[in-house]
C-alpha cells in the first residue's frame, strides 16, 4: 500500500514531504561529488606497488651480491611535508641479527627521513627519542612529493649503497632527474 499524505497519518505526511526528498537530494549529491584525490599509491599515474617491488628487488640483489641480510623499506610521501605515505618492506634473509632487530632500525631510519626530508644520519638536528641517527636511508624530492629507500643489516656504507639502488628506481618512476642534472 503506497504512502500518501493523510490527516490520519501525520508521520507519513512528514516522511513524504520532508524526509524522503532530503534523502533523494543527499543520494544525488553523493553520486555527483567529485572523486577524492588519488592515493599516494597511485599519485602521478605511478603504480607504487609495482615500482616498490622493483626497487626492493634491486636492493635485495645488491645486498645478495655481498651476502648481506637485513630489512629494506621504500616509501612515497605526497606533498611538501609528511602527513602520510605509501610504503613497502622486504626482509632480505633475516631481520634478526646478533640480538638486533634490524627491521626496527630500518623503520627508525625512514621515520627520521620523514621528519627531516634529509638522508638518515644527516645530523641536521639532534636525534629524537625513537631515532638512532644511523646512516643507511636516502631520500629525494620528486614532482609531487618525496621518495625514500632505507636498508639495515650491513655496514652503514653498504646500507646506503643498497638504498641508493632502490631510490634510483623510485625517483625515475616519479619523474625526478638523475642526481647532478
Amino acid at each position: 500500500m503506497p504512502l500518501e499524505p493523510s490527516s490520519r497519518c501525520p508521520i507519513a505526511t512528514i516522511l513524504l514531504r520532508c524526509v524522503l526528498p532530503c534523502l533523494c537530494l543527499l543520494l544525488v549529491a553523493c553520486e555527483t561529488e567529485s572523486s577524492p584525490s588519488p592515493s599516494p599509491a597511485h599519485a602521478g599515474g605511478v603504480d607504487f606497488d609495482q615500482v616498490a617491488s622493483d626497487a626492493l628487488e634491486a636492493m635485495k640483489q645488491h645486498a645478495g651480491a655481498i651476502n648481506a641480510n637485513g630489512a629494506a623499506i621504500v616509501a612515497y610521501i605526497p606533498g611538501e611535508a609528511t602527513r602520510s605515505w605509501a610504503s613497502r618492506m622486504l626482509v632480505v634473509g633475516s631481520f634478526s641479527k646478533n640480538n638486533t632487530n634490524v627491521l626496527g632500525i630500518v623503520y627508525t631510519k625512514a621515520a627520521e627521513m620523514a621528519d627531516t626530508l634529509k638522508d638518515s644520519g644527516s645530523g641536521v638536528r639532534p636525534s629524537l627519542k625513537g631515532e638512532n641517527g644511523y646512516k643507511g636511508g636516502v631520500i629525494q624530492q620528486v614532482p609531487g612529493g618525496y621518495v625514500l629507500a632505507a636498508f639495515s643489516g650491513a655496514k652503514s656504507e653498504d646500507d646506503v649503497s643498497f638504498s641508493r639502488a632502490g631510490l634510483e628506481i623510485l625517483a625515475k618512476a616519479y619523474g625526478a632527474l638523475p642526481a647532478g642534472k
